[in-house]
């Protein structure tokens, strides 16, 4: 505000990121189950719609085309969907009806996207349908993906049959979702990071952006309603709370090999470094600069982490290399991995 000259560039983008929670609370649930989740990991939805969208998409020039279907980054998309990938229908059937099923919760039965996702069928009987897909076969797939929007357009396959009549209303709101929140929220945080920049320069970390960087900290517990949570805890732990029942029922290879395992080894740790989604997978590295673990969560104070960071209670939560060891020596009989990884 004191800079006149930044203050009207930057205008007031924290007040336009206020103005936008209203179309996101508005449009989060029909573009979370049409778009950005569809198919709740379904693989036959997940090629079915890639595959369609691939045919539509290159009949576009490069330019005008959805991003994750420009032609650099074609050629991976080509890869994943061809692949030979086992495909189990139970498994499909399952995830199809989860989603569907939450669709038609979230978004209400009488919603047009219910209407145009489930028509008159129940979540049950449509996923059963769409669950015997001819795109478990990789071959068949090929033939989509080669013969392009003739060949998608002329197929009887019920995925294919089934992207088509809906993918229409997904690009919709997709659209509309970027128009109205992602886009917006997008350039809004662009100027508040060229303020932050003006006013802070190099005296802070910039955001993420899949580059590398280190966090410096420490291993420690927190205080959670006034109890102290220990920054460690230990393979005994697994077999004090496993009950045989879920959701604490170890697998039969696991209840073998508790005679077996170090019951002393450090199984999780806690530590004081800044962390957030999308950390998960980094090295935790000691000062002598040995691996000792992998970041996988942090506790629920980091999810704050997206916004400030409390050093007082803000954990991540690493899994040990001690523990990994120990598992893929004891319970998995990886003995030539554990060699290959511990070898000097």
């Amino acid at each position: 505000m004191k800079d006149k000259k930044l203050s009207a560039e930057i205008g007031d983008p924290w007040t336009d990121t206020a103005k936008v929670q209203a179309d996101r609370r508005a449009l989060y649930q029909p573009y979370t189950y049409m778009e950005a989740r569809a198919g709740l990991l379904s693989s036959l939805f997940s090629y079915g719609r890639a595959i369609v969208r691939a045919a539509q998409e290159k009949a576009k020039a490069n330019g005008e085309r959805l991003p994750e279907y420009t032609d650099s980054r074609l050629a991976l998309l080509e890869k994943r969907v061809l692949d030979d990938e086992p495909v189990y229908p139970e498994l499909e059937q399952a995830k199809l009806e989860y989603w569907l099923t939450k669709l038609r919760e979230h978004l209400t039965a009488d919603a047009p996207g219910t209407k145009t996702f489930l028509g008159k069928d129940s979540p049950e009987a449509l996923a059963a349908r769409l669950s015997q897909s001819k795109l478990a076969n990789a071959a068949y797939r090929k033939q989509l993906w080669d013969g392009g929007l003739a060949a998608v357009n002329t197929s009887d396959d019920a995925m294919i049959r089934f992207v088509l009549a809906t993918d229409g209303a997904s690009r919709a709101v997709r659209k509309d979702y970027e128009n109205r929140v992602s886009g917006p929220s997008d350039r809004a945080a662009e100027k508040i990071a060229k303020a932050r920049f003006a006013v802070y320069g190099t005296g802070t970390y910039p955001d993420a952006t899949f580059s590398l960087r280190l966090s410096y900290g420490q291993v420690e517990g927190w205080n959670e309603n006034g109890a102290q949570v220990a920054p460690f805890t230990y393979y005994r732990g697994l077999w004090e709370r496993a009950t045989g029942q879920d959701p604490f029922a170890l697998a039969p290879r696991w209840v073998n090999a508790q005679s077996k395992v170090n019951l002393d080894t450090v199984f999780d740790f806690s530590t004081d470094n800044d962390i957030i989604g999308g950390n998960s997978g980094s090295p935790a590295i000691d000062a002598k600069g040995e691996v000792i673990g992998a970041v996988f969560d942090g506790n629920i104070h980091s999810l704050g982490g997206n916004f400030g960071f409390d050093d007082t209670q803000n954990r991540g939560v690493v899994v040990s290399t001690a523990a990994i060891t120990e598992a893929l020596d004891k319970v998995y009989g990886a003995h030539a991995m554990v060699a290959e990884l511990t070898a000097p």
